[in-house]
């Protein structure tokens, strides 16, 4: 039966394609549908993973990637609040920065009260205020200084110094005129109009002079010395030294006072009886003076002794 129903498919096939009906169709695909997802196993081939490529980080690179993250998040995080704290002193707005300005042409100008520590500006800066208004400068319980190079302005509570190695003028910038100035070969040294009185601990000058109508005042604390190369000259209507201890002369040549000389007794030492003149505790001398004006010198060897001594500098005239 088989054989005639092949010998039929054969002998159908060979004449033409097969004609199947609707119900042998169905069937068919039945059949199909029911074969196929019966068998779970088909296109299946069993596979070792531990063969397979891996992909992807795993291990040390995977813990590196890691480490990373965590590092630009870090990063991110200290720009974020650096990015906040500068917006929040500059005062960045939508109208721009409330706190200062920048020009074209290089000036920085500050609209508000800045605090600041050091400022650092470029070379040949300028730090100035506005036409009408003040410039205010101010520093919490600390001088305020402003150095450029060796030379150094500090204002204080107190006191305003000003140091410098190069000498230092101060001139008016609308006028041009010299103020003050310490180049005296150029200009001669003069105290600015106000000050009253200079303070120095050393002082190199050809001579030092004060107006006609006032009084020229050397005060010290402790010791001054005024030394001269070519010698110390001394002139005014009026000189009067004040010291609380010694004053000491000397010249390699002679020393002249011209005109009246007084000399106030009532701190020298003296003796109220003549018998320590013989003993070794105390030696005396006598100041003696020439009619030039010359001084010297006498040891007082017994009372009411005169300037009488064998080597007088002056001659017969004392």
């Amino acid at each position: 039966m088989a054989a005639a129903a092949a010998a039929a498919a054969e002998q159908q096939s060979s004449n033409g394609p097969v004609k199947k009906s609707m119900r042998e169709k169905a069937v068919e695909r039945r059949s199909v549908n029911k074969e196929h997802n019966s068998n779970f196993k088909a296109g299946y081939i069993p596979i070792d993973e531990d063969r397979l490529h891996k992909t992807g980080l795993r291990g040390r690179k995977g813990n590196l990637a890691i480490c990373v993250i965590i590092l630009l998040f870090i990063l991110a995080v200290i720009n974020l609040i650096i990015t906040l704290v500068i917006w929040a002193v500059i005062r960045i707005g939508p109208n721009g920065c409330d706190s200062m300005e920048l020009h074209e042409s290089g000036l920085l100008r500050f609209k508000q009260v800045s605090d600041m520590g050091v400022i650092h500006p470029l070379y040949k800066s300028t730090v100035g205020g506005r036409r009408n208004e003040n410039l205010v400068i101010t520093g919490n319980n600390q001088p305020i200084v402003f150095q450029q190079g060796t030379t150094k302005l500090s204002v204080e509570n107190n006191k305003t110094s000003i140091t410098s190695d190069i000498g230092m003028q101060f001139f008016d910038p609308r006028t041009q005129n010299i103020l003050f100035s310490t180049d005296y070969e150029t200009h001669e040294f003069h105290l600015p109009s106000g000050v009253k009185s200079l303070n120095v601990q050393k002082a190199s000058t050809e001579r030092i002079t004060s107006n006609a109508t006032s009084d020229l005042n050397i005060k010290v604390d402790g010791r001054a010395i005024v030394r001269g190369n070519e010698g110390v000259f001394i002139m005014g209507k009026t000189i009067e030294f004040h010291m609380g201890g010694n004053m000491e002369l000397k010249a390699e040549n002679s020393i002249i006072l011209n005109g009246s000389v007084m000399v106030s007794t009532t701190r020298l030492p003296s003796s109220s009886s003549g018998d320590q003149l013989g003993s070794g505790d105390w030696v005396r001398y006598k100041l003696c003076m020439c009619a030039d004006g010359t001084l010297f010198k006498v040891q007082v060897t017994s009372q009411n002794m005169g300037c009488q001594i064998s080597d007088n500098p002056c001659g017969n005239t004392h």
